[in-house]
């Protein structure tokens, strides 16, 4: 129950904030924005201000709000309100914003997002993936000022305050490896392999080369928060041209640090802009490895993986919680830049050939391509979530 809920809330909380962005760009831009919903439909309640009366106006029931053309659109949602309905819906799968004419129709009308000029919807359209990233900036400051766990295999400068001393932390486990199989999770900290103890990912890996040659079972000694984890693990070859056998896990050294107010804010956005930038450079490796046949170069975890990573951050603390609902709304705002149709980089794309070819791509065509990369992004979803959910049951 805490995993899932712990994932609902980050979740919403970095949909609704990309949705905040597109919204607010929208208004300022003179758009007319149908609707604000925290949640997908159909629709529990929502209210409007009137624009005559100047009163609040509560609205019961889904009324003509529905799934389908509130996440792809159809075109054809008639306007039921004389205001912007600020809506909660009862699929709890973070929020939404409609914009008038978002999918092409009522491109002639003034306040549509159709009949705008061009720099302007690429800034509605860019303005969710700003407001991510303003987020994550955020989360980590917050972070930063109670303590957030940080890799000190390089050291830590000098107005930095350790609250936590560097330990081996597990980071990512190889799928079928004997880690794996054993049940090492994100967030372990290795305290000893074989009797010996180790305080970083140097050590335990000049433990194991030195031992390269060893074919008996190690006793792992593995601290899960409080509770303390005695494993018998072999080493193995994990992936061709490697050069010694390990358990299969990822380490770092971590520890908890944190700064002074005014230092944590430029810490955590500077952070923020770090991580775009170094899940830009996986993507590119996760993409160069599957076009040269080389697999993946690490797990790629759909929503049921993301949510059992969330939960186990939540195990480990508040800090490292703070500190993956910063990566998931670094990762949204990566994938939603991503020139890819049905994606808001996939729309500026068509924004930029308008402007180019000198004349809008025809609305049947940008539609067909919109409507065919979000059936491929869902099936990818599915195809990850099985993989997620195997992994599980085994």
């Amino acid at each position: 129950m805490l995993t899932l809920i712990s994932f609902i809330i980050i979740l919403g909380l970095a949909v609704v904030f990309h949705e905040f962005g597109h919204f607010i760009t929208a208004r300022k831009s003179g758009m007319k924005v149908y609707e604000f919903g925290i949640g997908m439909p159909p629709r529990a309640f929502g209210f409007y201000r009137d624009p005559k009366t100047k009163k609040i106006v509560w609205v019961r029931g889904k009324g003509k709000n529905k799934l389908l053309n509130t996440a792809g659109g159809n075109g054809d949602r008639e306007e039921e309100f004389p205001a912007t309905i600020w809506s909660l819906n009862w699929l709890p799968l973070g929020g939404f914003c409609k914009i008038k004419g978002e999918n092409g129709e009522a491109g002639q009308e003034s306040d549509s997002f159709g009949a705008q000029k061009a720099w302007k919807r690429i800034v509605v359209l860019v303005a969710g993936v700003t407001m991510n990233v303003i987020l994550a900036g955020i989360l980590l400051s917050i972070g930063f000022m109670i303590g957030l766990p940080a890799d000190m295999s390089g050291g830590v400068d000098d107005s930095a305050i350790v609250l936590q001393e560097s330990q081996i932390m597990v980071q990512m486990v190889d799928e079928g490896s004997p880690a794996d199989n054993a049940g090492i999770k994100y967030g372990d900290r290795i305290f000893s392999v074989g009797g010996v103890e180790l305080a970083t990912t140097v050590e335990l890996v000049e433990y194991l080369k030195i031992n390269k040659d060893n074919v008996e079972p190690y006793e792992v000694v593995v601290y899960r928060g409080e509770e303390k984890l005695v494993l018998n693990l072999q080493t193995e070859q994990i992936k061709e041209g490697e050069e010694y056998p390990r358990f299969g896990f990822a380490s770092a050294d971590a520890g908890l640090i944190r700064y002074p107010w005014y230092i944590a804010i430029y810490k955590g956005f500077f952070a923020a802009l770090v991580g775009v930038v170094n899940i830009f450079l996986a993507f590119y490796l996760l993409i160069k490895n599957l076009i040269v046949g080389e697999g993946l170069a690490f797990q790629v975890a759909g929503p049921v993986g993301i949510a059992v990573m969330v939960g186990d951050s939540a195990r480990l603390g508040i800090s490292y919680l703070i500190n993956v609902a910063a990566m998931i709304s670094l990762s949204l705002a990566v994938i939603n830049i991503l020139p890819i149709p049905a994606l808001d980089g996939g729309r500026v794309v068509f924004i930029l050939i308008e402007k180019i070819i000198g004349r809008p791509v025809p609305i049947k065509y940008e539609q067909a391509a919109h409507t065919i990369g979000f059936l491929l992004l869902m099936l990818l979803i599915v195809v990850v979530t099985f993989r997620d959910v195997v992994g599980l049951i085994k």
